[in-house]
């Protein structure tokens, strides 16, 4: 029967998650990687060891027992592990997908027999199964052969048990994935997409400018999904604010730390609300925002600075809320030569309620915590970038930051 060599692509739902072979004796979970494979040999074995020090961390956290963790060209193998690992280690990033297998020898005798063994409990009557076959290193056989094999088997073991079998190889009811490597083979049926990107710690740190909404704890996400390592900073502009927005945004924090073991956040909270009384006060009450988040981006250079890191990250995405036209946020960052990202620059709202909704962040954003009350009634939408200048100049602005930066607190989570 022919088998095509090539991965399928990942299961994304609950009635295609990977079966466990009942009577296995011997569990392995394949962990496949993305983009680390492009990489030179030597950032490519740093990455890798720093990949297998967070997926140790990550089963460590939800107390999962396992034997041990190795690599090999191409793949990582988590040994003496259960299900509940392969699921683990999908969410760790830089994992593509990871697969809950059974081991056995090098063989297309006993890649066939396994097969054959686990196949009757998972195949239904008048079900069409396919087999999904590749191998690596030397063997006297092809990856077609390995699928033959391995299928022929299938075929006798299901009729011997009086069903009637079918082979579909486009859409099959049910696959069986085998796994040829120069030392072992691995069996497998199905597999748990993973979150992709790169190692968490790959790419240095930055700064993160959270408040607790929708937005930032996602944009926090997708840089750490890039490999970099977060520092979140949060400016408490209380009286203007409730402390349930503190509470919500601390929150957020503590569940972006579930998806970074091994990397504990030190969190910065600034007292801001003075700062936004002297804007309020001092210059015209439409520019409040844009004046609110220029001394925010002051305050987090310094603590970036501080840190050794290399920029600051928002929630902002383009034309989403009054604040956040291209004129306002160019007038936001003019003259402040700081480094910022916007992850979220192009996203529309609904692609980032999915995102946080995915990464656990979303109920706790949505919980009520009241509206920052110095927002201006009428917000200033296409702001001049030299009358912003012109404004702060009306107030000591680095005394300001002084004050605030003297009064910090630095939170472990």
């Amino acid at each position: 029967m022919v088998s095509n060599e090539s991965d399928i692509s990942e299961f994304t739902s609950e009635e295609k998650a990977p079966l466990v072979p009942e009577d296995a004796s011997v569990y392995t979970i394949l962990v496949r990687y993305g983009e680390l494979a492009l990489k030179s040999t030597g950032v490519r074995n740093w990455y890798e060891k720093i990949l297998v020090q967070n997926i140790a961390s990550m089963l460590d956290l939800r107390k999962i027992a396992y034997s041990g963790i190795r690599r090999e060209w191409g793949r990582i193998f988590i040994e003496g592990a259960g299900e509940q690992a392969a699921k683990a280690a999908a969410d760790v990033f830089g994992v593509v997908s990871a697969s809950y297998s059974q081991e056995t020898s090098p063989d297309l005798e006993s890649a066939a027999t396994l097969c054959a063994k686990l196949a009757p409990s998972m195949i239904r009557d008048g079900e069409s199964f396919a087999i999904r076959a590749r191998r690596s290193g030397n063997h006297s056989f092809s990856s077609a052969d390995l699928g033959r094999a391995c299928g022929d088997a299938v075929w006798l073991a299901l009729e011997a048990q009086g069903k009637t079998p079918s082979v579909d190889l486009t859409t099959p009811d049910k696959e069986i994935f085998v796994e040829m490597r120069q030392d072992k083979a691995y069996v497998y049926l199905g597999k748990v997409q993973g979150v992709g990107g790169l190692p968490l710690g790959t790419q240095g740190s930055m700064v993160v400018l959270m408040s607790g909404g929708i937005d930032s704890p996602v944009a926090a996400w997708l840089m750490m999904k890039r490999g970099v390592s977060i520092i979140p900073i949060y400016c408490n502009t209380c009286p203007y604010a409730e402390d349930a927005a503190r509470e919500r945004a601390f929150d957020c924090i503590r569940q972006l730390q579930t998806w970074a073991p091994g990397h504990q956040f030190t969190t910065y909270e600034i007292s801001h609300g003075p700062s936004l009384r002297a804007f309020i006060e001092a210059c015209d009450r439409k520019n409040t925002c844009l004046l609110c988040k220029r001394m925010m981006y002051r305050e987090a250079f310094e603590i970036m600075n501080k840190e050794k890191a290399s920029g600051i990250v928002t929630g902002s995405s383009l034309g989403q809320v009054a604040s956040q036209t291209a004129a306002n946020m160019y007038a936001e960052i003019y003259q402040l030569a700081i480094p910022i990202y916007h992850p979220l620059i192009t996203y529309d709202k609904s692609e980032i309620v999915d995102i946080a909704r995915r990464i656990g962040t979303f109920d706790i954003s949505i919980r009520p915590a009241g509206s920052c009350t110095a927002v201006p009634e009428r917000p200033e939408v296409k702001a001049e970038y030299d009358r912003i200048v012109e404004e702060e100049k009306k107030l000591d602005i680095q005394g300001m930051v002084r004050d605030a930066l003297a009064g910090i607190k630095v939170h472990k989570l």
